[in-house]
């Protein structure tokens, strides 16, 4: 279970979070800021909430000394401020010195839940982008990141050509192909890496607050407004917002936006005077933006707007080359978080990897290995351990035209043995004979080995130099 802790005097405001956040996390708290340090250096905390009085700003606007207080600490901990309307102008300080987000104070579970949840997607996409390791910058230049693919290699090189420019991008590919490590790439190494990177989900969001979100609202714009409430653009101002599935907005957000592309402007829900926008749009879509134009369903001015640079993330179908590294990335980070020590991948399970199609992309394969690292026994990731979908491929070379003249139970009976047979052999093969690391791979113990071995006249001796 993840850890929070909730500095703060106000007993209410720490029983909200308690109510809302309390059935997923353990949740402490401190009623001062000497005590709050003091309890965040006893364990991990995944978050922490803090009143601002607690961050001793009455007479110091060095925000970034208070907060690597705690990062000196924990430098991976997500710092949400806690602040009273009087003094957003503060919070929003705060967090352009590297706080994750504040929120007004009296607290709306709505709210405490969304930004708990944007926090822990930015996560992972942070975690998606330590797949692709050693990236050196050194002056203006980008070296390519870690990769095999001539494709990516082009891609890396787009990368570099656009990040330092303020040209708008649009990302598009697939669902799961890491178009969020792109973005996070392209404001990296931008002239803007030093300011906010804000991602924002705009098909997680219902349309009727997405407005709000992004821009922000004034008090009373609508029921429940209580308070002025500033928004993504706002506070990513000087830095990048990134738009994920940019496709699923309604057409009047549409014009909302275009209006922030042409004029550098937007207006606050109930608000009546513009506010400047010096912010670096970056867009992400799994749609295909040109045909929703000639449907109606996408302003075609919009998406010219959006596609002054455009960067296709492959599916990872098409970037084979890079399974193997993304493999050892991924099984890198998992040992780093947990107490087993996993060296490898199985041959047979790599050649799947390779056989198959991907449907679910980077974010599949994620996913699999992390299956695969709980349920594996032994130091590398057999075949056991993984779906058996992926090994449908091979299995579906194996199967030849049977013969119709026999009946069902004598095909049956024939190609259960010829199958069991090409299996072993290919077992044995990329074991190169030891009866041991066969056996462990294909699920058996040595005494059911060796009497399918006999049954099938295969000699361990014949499989030893074998490539």
């Amino acid at each position: 279970m993840k850890n929070i802790l909730v500095g703060s005097r106000d007993e209410v405001l720490l029983r909200t979070i308690k109510n809302c956040l309390g059935y997923n996390y353990a949740i402490d708290s401190a009623v001062s800021s000497k005590a709050s340090l003091d309890i965040f250096a006893t364990k991990k905390y995944d978050f922490v909430f803090i009143d601002i009085s607690f961050l001793d700003l009455d007479n110091n606007k060095d925000y970034k000394k208070h907060l690597k207080a705690y990062w000196n600490i924990f430098p991976d901990t997500e710092i949400i401020v806690l602040t009273p309307s009087s003094l957003i102008r503060n919070a929003v300080e705060i967090v352009k010195a590297g706080a994750s987000d504040y929120l007004t104070i009296p607290l709306n579970k709505d709210d405490i839940k969304y930004v708990v949840e944007r926090i822990e997607e930015q996560s992972r996409i942070k975690s998606e982008l330590d797949y692709h390791r050693n990236i050196v910058l050194t002056g203006d230049s980008l070296n390519p990141l870690r990769t095999n693919s001539s494709l990516m290699k082009e891609i890396y090189n787009d990368i570099r050509s656009v990040a330092k420019t303020n040209s708008t991008v649009l990302i598009t590919g697939e669902t799961g192909t890491g178009k969020g490590v792109f973005a996070k790439l392209l404001h990296q190494h931008s002239q803007r890496s030093n300011q906010q990177f804000i991602a924002v989900h705009c098909g997680a969001i219902p349309d009727n607050l997405l407005e709000s979100d992004l821009f922000g609202h004034e008090k009373g714009a609508f029921t429940g407004a209580i308070r002025r409430k500033l928004g993504k653009f706002e506070i990513a101002e000087g830095g990048t917002i990134f738009l994920d599935e940019i496709g699923t907005i309604s057409t009047s957000m549409q014009v909302k936006l275009l209006q922030v592309l042409q004029d550098k402007i937007f207006y606050r829900v109930g608000g009546e005077q513009p506010v400047q926008s010096d912010v670096r749009i970056i867009a992400a879509t799994n749609s295909n933006l040109e045909k929703m134009g000639e449907t109606g369903e996408f302003r075609t001015d919009l998406y010219y707007r959006l596609n002054v640079f455009q960067i296709e993330a492959p599916p990872l179908r098409d970037r084979l080359e890079d399974i193997i590294l993304l493999v050892e990335s991924i099984i890198e980070r998992l040992n780093k978080f947990n107490k087993k020590e996993i060296t490898g991948v199985h041959e047979e399970v790599l050649q799947a990897f390779n056989e198959y199609e991907w449907p679910g992309n980077i974010r599949e394969l994620e996913n699999l290995i992390e299956r695969a690292f709980i349920l594996e026994e032994s130091q590398i990731l057999t075949p056991k351990s993984f779906p058996i979908r992926l090994f449908k491929e091979k299995f579906r070379k194996l199967v030849s035209q049977v013969d119709t003249n026999k009946s069902l139970e004598e095909v049956r009976h024939t190609e259960i043995e010829r199958v069991e047979k090409e299996y072993l052999k290919e077992q044995l093969k990329t074991q190169k004979g030891k009866i041991k690391q066969t056996a462990l791979a294909a699920g058996l113990s040595e005494r059911q080995l060796h009497n399918l071995m006999v049954k099938y006249h295969l000699d361990k001796v014949d499989f030893k130099n074998s490539m």
